[in-house]
C-alpha cells in the first residue's frame, strides 16, 4: 500500500468519528497505544481439598490402569496431575503486554493486527482475560490477562483494528471442562 493510500485511508477512519489516537496518527509512525503489566496467566491459590481430591482420583484411574496393564498410560496421569499441582502451586510471573499501532507484544513476542482476527473477553477464576483468535493454527488464541485494566478501556483501544464478539459459541470440549467443573467439583467454591 502506498503511502498516500495509507494517508486517505487514516484521514477516512478520522472524519468517521474514530478515536483520537487514530485522528494524529502518521502513516509508518509506530505509536504505543496501551501498555500494562500483569500476571502471565490467571492464578489462585488452592486448598488442601483440590489436592487431597486430585491425588484420590489419580490413585482410581492408575488402579485401574494398572488392572488393564497400561503402563505408559499411568505414566502420562502421572505427569499430567504433576504439571497441574506446579500450576497450580508457583504462581505466574508478571508479563508486560503492549499494543500499538502496528500490533500487539506480549513480552518479546509480536503479532501483527494482519495476523490477528477478533477478540473476546471472558473471566477465569475471577480475573478478567482478553482472548484475541489468530487467523494461523499456531497459537490460535493469545490469553492476556488485564490486571487492573478495564475491560471497557482496552475495548476502545482494539475496536480500531479488530472485531468485537460478545458472544463466542463454546465448543464441546468447553461444554465438557464446564459441566465437570459443576457436578465435580475439586474444591468448594
Amino acid at each position: 500500500m502506498t503511502a498516500q493510500k495509507a494517508e486517505t485511508e487514516v484521514k477516512k477512519v478520522a472524519s468517521e468519528g474514530a478515536p483520537d489516537f487514530l485522528q494524529n496518527h502518521i502513516p509508518n509512525e509506530v505509536k504505543t497505544l496501551l501498555a500494562w503489566t500483569a500476571p502471565g496467566r490467571p492464578f489462585r491459590k488452592r486448598t488442601k481439598q483440590y489436592y487431597l481430591t486430585s491425588l484420590l482420583i489419580m490413585l482410581f484411574v492408575e488402579v485401574i490402569l494398572f488392572l488393564f496393564s497400561q503402563y505408559m498410560l499411568m505414566l502420562v496421569v502421572l505427569s499430567l496431575v504433576f504439571v497441574a499441582f506446579a500450576l497450580a502451586t508457583v504462581p505466574p510471573r508478571d508479563f508486560h503486554f503492549r499494543i500499538s499501532t502496528e500490533g500487539i507484544t506480549v513480552e518479546d513476542h509480536f503479532y501483527l493486527w494482519q495476523e490477528l482476527y477478533d477478540f473476546y473477553f471472558k473471566k477465569r477464576n475471577g480475573i478478567d482475560v482478553l482472548h484475541i483468535r489468530t487467523h494461523a493454527f499456531i497459537p490460535g488464541e493469545i490469553s492476556i490477562t488485564l490486571g487492573g485494566l478495564s475491560e471497557e478501556h482496552a475495548k476502545s483501544v482494539l475496536l480500531p483494528f479488530l472485531p468485537y464478539r460478545e458472544y463466542i459459541k463454546p465448543t464441546f470440549m468447553d461444554k465438557s471442562a464446564d459441566w465437570l467443573s459443576k457436578n465435580f467439583p475439586l474444591e468448594n467454591a
